[in-house]
């Protein structure tokens, strides 16, 4: 959504939930195998269709470059969609060769794949699988003990927020047990610094979080801004740099003391753009951008996530309404600029950093926080994220779906055709969800379609906007809903 405060944005989620079960293939003897390596292979089954899962592991001491993986089913397993993968099937034999950008895998690092199929009767998991023409073989090359360089580890706050992660295509706890997040959006943080306005937009203290926790909340999402962040000359010191740091970490401990999950979302950025739908041309994070910059958010995500890591109740949304199809030419050079970043991206004004590489700086940091991506037409597009996902070696990523009334892909018919495969892959979070006519029908409709594929929503936006510019869910920090705020907490509470 963009904010300021102004309207703009959107779309949201499923997720199909299904029996899954894990394979690990490989090591026959040495002397038949031509490749020190390890398959790995998991299945998402809902019963018609299911979600397979490749991991490729190098236990080599040399790189591994252009593998080449196949298998054969023994039922009727036809594919249907693949991603992080060149995908292909003859028959019941499958391969799955190089994307391109992880063709070369390092010594003891592996590559990630899936894809969708389609099947009837028995879904027996293949017997074998071969690398290069042959079964996997070798051992992992001999290890010293390693001792890992002191750092400082945040402590997470007590008072029950869940620590996350990714299974499957769910969110899940510390002991495993699915996680489903309803909450709000609590917008500010993202403007009223840079504005000269202060650090947040109305109060941010206990009484608040307690307002907000009486809707039976259990996560709250924070947008903030990269120049605030960062402490950039354009911001008035008193909001920006170590203050402005340090007021977000105390609101989300304050969260975590409440028992709420926190995402912490980069909404505003640095950059000049004046293609389609520029909201403003100034460099400064004074708007929303197509894209997030190279200048500044790799090191923007790396301070996060030396902030947050260890604090696995804390979700880190990487950008919060991608619109590089505003930008450049075609879908695909959307996606690919999406993903990859820099020269992919013509028709923008400023080097950009795709989520790629943003996913890369917050893995270097060692945080193993979950990872939300938006995807195209500020959210709204989910169509090529299975196809476009950056590889990511704590496998914590999550797709995220904004959806407003106004959005192009805004009925259950959309939603079943559109979503549905990615809900099934991954876990699903509809970050924000909304409509501007001040009523509640359409997120009504739309919390129950979540609701039946088990999927995670937020409202927008726990601030006292007029409802039609917000749109709003409260006319008081108090919780005193609008008439669009009453339907969303009514759900809420009748869900527990």
């Amino acid at each position: 959504m963009r904010s300021g405060p102004a309207l703009l944005g959107a779309f949201s989620a499923l997720a199909v939930v299904g029996a899954t079960t894990a394979f690990t293939l490989g090591t026959p003897s040495p002397a038949a195998a031509a490749t020190a390596c390890e398959v790995g292979y998991t299945v998402n089954d809902w019963g018609s269709g299911f979600t397979a899962n490749l991991t490729l592991k190098n236990l080599g001491t040399a790189p591994l470059s252009g593998w080449r993986i196949s298998y054969a089913y023994t039922g009727t397993q036809q594919l249907q969609q693949g991603w992080n993968a060149t995908w292909a099937q003859s028959g019941p034999t499958v391969t799955v060769t190089p994307a391109g950008w992880n063709g070369t895998i390092a010594p003891n690092a592996s590559i990630s794949a899936g894809a969708n199929f389609g099947y009837s009767g028995a879904n027996a998991a293949p017997a074998s699988f071969s690398v290069n023409g042959e079964p996997c073989g070798g051992t992992p090359p001999p290890t010293t003990p390693t001792t890992l360089p002191t750092t400082t580890t945040p402590t997470p706050p007590p008072g029950g927020a869940p620590q996350l992660h990714v299974s499957g295509n769910r969110l899940a706890d510390a002991a495993g047990t699915a996680v489903t997040l309803r909450g709000v959006n609590r917008s500010g943080g993202e403007f009223a610094c840079v504005q000269g306005n202060g650090l947040f937009d109305g109060p941010m203290d206990a009484a608040s979080v307690a307002a907000i926790k009486n809707w039976h909340v259990n996560v709250v999402r924070v947008p903030f801004n990269e120049d605030c962040w960062l402490g950039l000359s354009n911001v008035d010191p008193r909001y920006a740099g170590a203050t402005y740091r340090a007021a977000i970490k105390s609101y989300v401990d304050l969260l975590h003391q409440n028992g709420l999950v926190a995402i912490l979302d980069l909404h505003w950025t640095h950059g000049v753009y004046t293609g389609g739908s520029s909201a403003c041309s100034d460099v400064n994070a004074t708007c929303q951008k197509p894209m997030t910059d190279a200048e500044h958010s790799v090191d923007l995500w790396t301070s996060v996530a030396n902030t947050f890591k260890g604090d696995n109740a804390t979700i880190l949304d990487l950008f919060n309404e991608p619109y590089l199809d505003r930008a450049v030419s075609g879908s695909a050079q959307a996606w690919t600029c999406w993903r990859d970043g820099g020269s992919a991206c013509p028709g923008i004004g400023y080097p950009v950093a795709g989520m790629q590489t943003l996913v890369n700086a917050v893995r270097a940091t060692g945080a193993t926080n979950v990872v939300m991506l938006g995807g195209l037409a500020y959210s709204n597009d989910l169509t090529g994220w299975l196809q476009y996902k950056p590889a990511d070696p704590a496998g914590n990523l999550v797709a995220s779906w904004h959806s407003y009334n106004f959005n192009t892909c805004s009925s259950s018919s959309c939603w079943d055709s559109q979503l549905a495969p990615v809900a099934a892959a991954v876990p699903f979070v509809a970050g924000e969800i909304g409509e501007n006519d001040c009523a509640s029908g359409y997120v009504t409709g739309l919390m129950d379609w979540l609701d039946r594929h088990q999927a995670s929503y937020l409202g927008w936006t726990w601030n006292t906007w007029p409802c039609t510019s917000g749109p709003a869910l409260i006319t008081s920090y108090d919780g005193t809903p609008t008439a669009f705020g009453a339907g969303i907490r009514a759900h809420f509470l009748a869900a527990g």
